[in-house]
């Protein structure tokens, strides 16, 4: 099962935020993209990955969202659709264990901390080591949206391998398009 944990510093973790203003929510466009890069294929989509979203913006205290290709459905690729499941999310009363809103798609209360209490994840920066030399990937990545992770999760992730796609600094969506590719390559003995 591949991974991948995008923090959204500013994501709006109320389900009023509007959908005809995803980037006045926190950025929430770019964790959309994050999902979709995530999940789908061309006219399919990958049973074998989750991907998580930490929404730490105001108003609520911060929130967890799985979304789960094995139990997805009603999922396209377009961002309204995506933040149209992330609203049904955020409008379910839940704990701190992930709970069901639709097919797919769970929620709990909590953040980073939470998330690596419960797995061991991998750093996804431009200063780790490239993807390209390494004999073996792990199966969970972090990454953070369109701001550098904070101080404080930084003391939080230190001690966690980190990788790198290359010299480029890309967009977190596009970072997961381009390991997903690098891990389908290596699983079919391309590389």
């Amino acid at each position: 099962m591949r991974r991948f944990v995008v923090v959204g510093h500013l994501a709006c973790t109320d389900p009023d935020f509007s959908l005809n203003d995803l980037p006045g929510a926190g950025r929430m466009d770019e964790l959309c993209r994050c999902v979709a890069a995530s999940l789908c294929l061309s006219h399919g989509m990958r049973k074998d990955v989750e991907c998580w979203l930490v929404l730490l913006g105001a108003p609520k205290a911060p929130k967890t969202i799985c979304f789960s290709g094995d139990g997805m459905r009603n999922l396209s690729p377009d961002e309204r659709n995506i933040a149209g499941l992330i609203r049904k999310a955020l409008a379910l009363p839940c704990g701190t264990v992930f709970r069901e809103s639709t097919p797919g798609v769970s929620v709990r209360k909590g953040g980073l901390a939470g998330v690596l209490a419960g797995c061991g994840c991998a750093v996804l920066d431009e200063g780790g080591e490239d993807v390209r030399k390494v004999s073996s990937l792990p199966d969970t990545f972090l990454l953070s949206d369109h701001l550098n992770f904070t101080d404080e999760e930084q003391g939080a992730i230190a001690g966690l391998p980190a990788y790198s796609l290359g010299p480029a600094v890309l967009h977190a969506d596009q970072a997961i398009v381009v390991l997903q590719n690098e891990q389908d390559r290596r699983e079919r003995g391309w590389i």
